[in-house]
């Protein structure tokens, strides 16, 4: 039977992720819950953690390489960013020992890009990037969807550049606090890919990607004058913000007719899918949580010295 090598932790604001990696990375065991940053005091990070990987049977000795936003500010130990542009093999190098505990407990670092005229962080994604360099190598224009969009330019195992969108957090307080709420109601999460309004208002998004907020209003005006249905409103705002990010994401990297690594959990997949597609891109789908287990396994190998490959994450 394989034994754990170490634990991998994904920790971010919301979602707890953990799981217990063999050297070849196999997955013996996982724990998921809602401890993220928000749920856990500063003082109780230690045992939080210590709680799951009891559940999961871990050895008292077991190192733990965690990713995400248990490394910022308001995390159990801030790790300082490295500066882009930067190797990710360098990215885990710098990872940060959390003091005073028994256990070898490192956080990763995230990436900052320093430059005043476009300034821009991450922290989590770059366990995923590793991932998908470890899969596809390192020269690829990657997408990764979720509540800050980030589009991410891989040039040799290097992140040379990227730029985030802030298009889930833009839908979510559009949909709930906006006067669209009205027009919206609860159908925020009925979005379809194929959904004829929201290929409408994609191809809007994408022809107009600098003139979305001027847009917006319309689909308030849509139902008060068309009698445009509470999904269809939810489409028509999703198709919306995804088509003018995609279009001024394509026009930033010059991105056209170039593949974009899609990494990705969800129904939101398709959706982005479709906004590529019509926007004249090819996709390769690329599974988010996967990533990052591989990602956590291509680090692990730096930090730890951890033997094998991640074929089976």
């Amino acid at each position: 039977m394989s034994q754990p090598a170490f634990a991998g932790v994904d920790w971010g604001t919301t979602r707890f992720r953990a799981w217990l990696l063999a050297a070849d990375g196999e997955v013996l065991a996982e724990r998921r819950a809602d401890d993220g940053l928000l749920a856990t005091e500063r003082d109780r990070f230690g045992d939080v953690l210590e709680g799951h990987l009891a559940a999961m049977g871990a050895d008292a000795a077991l190192p733990v390489l965690a990713c995400g936003m248990v490394g910022s500010r308001q995390g159990w130990v801030e790790v300082p960013y490295v500066d882009v542009p930067a190797k990710l093999t360098d990215v885990a190098a710098k990872a940060v020992r959390v003091p005073g505990t028994k256990r070898d407990i490192r956080i990763m670092p995230g990436m900052a890009q320093r430059d005043p005229s476009q300034p821009d962080v991450m922290r989590g994604e770059e366990t995923q990037l590793a991932g998908v360099a470890g899969l596809h190598g390192g020269d690829t224009l990657v997408c990764m969807p979720g509540t800050h969009c980030k589009w991410v330019e891989l040039r040799d195992g290097s992140v040379s550049r990227f730029t985030t969108w802030l298009t889930g957090e833009l839908y979510s307080l559009l949909a709930a606090r906006s006067i669209l709420r009205h027009s919206i109601g609860t159908a925020g999460a009925t979005v379809e890919a194929g959904d004829s309004m929201f290929a409408k208002w994609l191809d809007d998004g994408l022809a107009h990607p600098g003139d979305a907020t001027s847009r917006l209003f319309r689909i308030r005006a849509s139902t008060l004058l068309f009698d445009l249905k509470p999904a269809e409103a939810a489409a028509a705002l999703s198709g919306l913000l995804i088509g003018s990010e995609v279009a001024s994401a394509k026009a930033h990297f010059d991105a056209a007719g170039r593949t974009v690594t899609l990494v990705v959990s969800g129904k939101i997949g398709a959706l982005y899918v479709e906004a590529l597609q019509r926007a004249g891109l090819k996709a390769t789908l690329i599974d988010a949580e996967r990533t990052v287990r591989l990602g956590l396994m291509e680090a692990a190998r730096t930090v730890f010295g951890t033997a094998g490959g991640g074929a089976k994450s």
